[in-house]
């Protein structure tokens, strides 16, 4: 026997069909005297009306058959959407595709959300002919609203809106659910495939700046996929292939001759590139040689491959020091990786008849662009254009990915641009089925607005920042005199807390299509929207629990017994605003912009020291300093708030320390 539910909704969407088939049939009738009633009408109107009643008692019963809240986390407004959703469509059944606006109201004395379908729908009516006032339509609509179990009560604002507050029963449930369980993603439909190519800097050359961009929005992507529960792929896609390798096998021939036998001291990459830069821009026998052993390392010759090796090695030690500090895991693919599969893209495309000759180079027009791509140079060599659609291929068709993400800097936007549309214009995706998309960041500025520098004008080292961050940030702590209270390895861990948290932070939080001021005097600040101020503030929650000396397990007894009240209006504005988290990274997942994450954290950081300041978690004597009293529904609150806050700072890459 099939499940009831379904079974009474398909034969409820059957009935509805053919009330609707009937309803247009008689309004079709042009002589007034063949507007009677119809008996079949009639009949299964009244059919209609007993299956909704059975319907609405059965799902009833599921629910209180069925535990009150699953593990994993609720999205409201999601929930509130599927509501709303049934509800204008039993109103208008003769809209096809109605609009569905729900949002959290700006202002709590309205509700807690709002549904502003009225007036759009409205609109749509006039377009049929039919003139309704959005004020009735939303009337309508709260008409037909089905039981559920977190609507309190609605009430019709202004021209239409809907004002919606929530049932308390039902946010103190999923707060105790939360509390019980940890914080658990939403339920995902299916695990899909996620691709982000990100920080990719070029071996042989420092990473800059513009890599640490890259490097701390590409690993908060990863992270957010990763803990909804898809499967993620960090991809580093290197320049680790090209003409410049030729100058730099020579460069290594001729300074450390015996390279294969004794593995050469290069210690300094970066002056290596540059005084074999040099040698090929002056030295015209030298760059002669740099070419033959261009040719001779792309024909994989043993020794060749053998001192590109060491030069990719020394780069990769250098990288890595880098993705310690900021705790970030990648895997290499670089641009070598894909060299094979460019000569079979190259000939894909001429196989489609969409390669064109232009002064010797091939190229490829695609679909709306009006500039092509260069697949093969004149000297027959392949370019980014051909290991990037080659990179992508591979990533599609063998990786199977759903969702493609490339993590660069806005000038490569109109580059991918061209990129993503001809591969549809060959086939290889479909843009509704498949996301592939380049998530584009702004530079990063000094503070006086230009592009940030070193003093002398050369480009900042990453590492040198990074090590900049750690003294600042000691620095900060001595201030505070916390070397005083903590130990030495509660202080280092502090430092390393505060300097690269500060440094993901003051990037994650502008939004990344923006330039960014990079200013340690900012990030460090423990005022405002910082990481600085918020890790002190995650370290002061957690301590109201040590203060009241309940540890973790204690908590999680008592969020099975104890009801979470939210009488006190600042406990009902933080316990929302805590719940509202699944939807805030809906909507980083649909945007992918960090900086929503960062401002809610503040949100809720900001609402949990209004809570505090109001609301007594622990009462203690005020002569001895002896806790009189502990509201345990008030320390579950304290605790459900630091419970999203370190999931927050993890989707970010930092790791906050228990003692500060």
């Amino acid at each position: 026997m099939g499940d009831p539910v379904t079974e009474h909704s398909a034969r409820l969407q059957q009935q509805e069909r053919e009330i609707q088939s009937l309803s247009a049939e008689i309004e079709g009738l042009k002589n007034p005297q063949n507007l009677g009633p119809s008996p079949r009408l009639d009949e299964l109107r009244e059919e209609n009306a007993k299956l909704k009643y059975r319907l609405n008692v059965l799902k009833r019963s599921l629910q209180e058959d069925s535990p009150p809240c699953s593990k994993t986390m609720t999205n409201i407004n999601q929930r509130l959407q599927e509501v709303f959703g049934e509800a204008i469509r039993a109103s208008f059944p003769e809209l096809a595709d109605p609009p569905l606006a729900v949002a959290p109201n700006q202002q709590a004395k309205f509700g807690d959300y709002q549904c502003n379908s009225a007036m759009a729908m409205a609109q749509l009516l006039k377009a049929k002919g039919v003139k309704v006032n959005p004020r009735e339509i939303a009337e309508k609509i709260v008409q037909n609203l089905p039981d559920n179990d977190l609507v309190h009560k609605t009430e019709i604002a202004g021209p239409g809106f809907i004002n919606v507050h929530l049932k308390k029963s039902f946010v103190s449930k999923l707060l105790n659910n939360l509390l019980m369980n940890g914080v658990q993603p939403p339920p995902l439909a299916s695990r899909k495939k996620v691709v982000v190519d990100f920080s990719s800097p070029n071996i042989a050359k420092e990473m800059h700046v513009g890599h640490l961009r890259s490097t701390i929005i590409g690993d908060s992507m990863c992270r957010l996929f990763e803990f909804l529960g898809y499967d993620v792929l960090r991809l580093n896609h290197v320049g680790d292939w090209g003409t410049q390798f030729g100058m730099l096998i020579a460069h290594l021939q001729d300074k450390f001759p015996d390279y294969l036998s004794v593995s050469p001291p290069i210690s300094d990459l970066q002056a290596f590139y540059k005084e074999s830069k040099k040698r090929f821009d002056e030295d015209e026998d030298f760059k002669k040689r740099a070419y033959r052993c261009v040719v001779r390392l792309q024909s994989k010759e043993p020794d060749f491959i053998k001192a590109w090796n060491m030069i990719c090695d020394v780069s990769r030690r250098e990288f890595q020091k880098v993705y310690d500090c900021l705790d970030v895991k990648l895997m290499e693919r670089g641009e070598s990786y894909y060299q094979d599969l460019m000569t079979r893209v190259v000939k894909e495309f001429e196989e489609r008849g969409l390669v064109e000759l232009d002064e010797g180079r091939k190229i490829v027009f695609a679909t709306g662009q009006s500039l092509p791509l260069t697949v093969v140079k004149s000297d027959g060599g392949y370019t980014y254009d051909t290991s990037d659609l080659a990179a992508l291929r591979q990533r599609l068709f063998e990786e199977k990915a759903d969702i493609v993400i490339y993590v660069t800097d806005s000038g490569q936007g109109p580059h991918f641009q061209v990129v993503f549309a001809a591969a549809q214009m060959i086939g290889w995706y479909d843009p509704r089925v498949t996301r592939v998309e380049h998530a584009g960041f702004g530079v990063v500025l000094g503070e006086d607005k230009k592009k940030f520098k070193t003093r002398s004008g050369d480009t900042v080292r990453l590492m040198d920042l990074l090590e900049e961050g750690l003294k600042r940030s000691m620095d900060k702590l001595k201030e505070k005199e916390r070397d005083k209270v903590l130990t030495p390895e509660e202080l280092i861990k502090a430092q390393r807390a505060v300097a690269f948290g500060c440094i993901k932070y003051a990037d994650l939080s502008h939004n990344r299509i923006n330039d960014y001021v990079f200013s340690f005097d900012k990030m460090l600040d423990d005022r405002g929207n910082t990481a600085a101020y918020l890790l002190y503030a995650f370290t002061r929650i957690r301590s109201i629990a040590r203060l009241a000396s309940l540890d973790e397990s204690a908590l999680k007894t008592a969020a099975k017994t104890t009801e979470i009240l939210l009488d006190h209006e600042k406990e009902w504005k933080l316990g929302r605003c805590i719940l509202r988290f699944p939807e805030i990274l809906q909507k980083i997942l649909d945007d992918l912009l960090l900086h929503t994450l960062c401002d809610y954290l503040y949100e809720l950081a900001t609402t949990f020291t209004e809570f505090y300041d109001s609301c007594y978690c622990v009462e203690k004597d005020r002569q001895t300093g002896e806790v009189k009293k502990i509201n345990m529904w008030r320390m579950l609150l304290c605790e459900a708030t630091a419970s999203i806050m370190a999931k927050g700072f993890d989707i970010l890459g930092i790791n906050p320390v228990q003692r500060m």
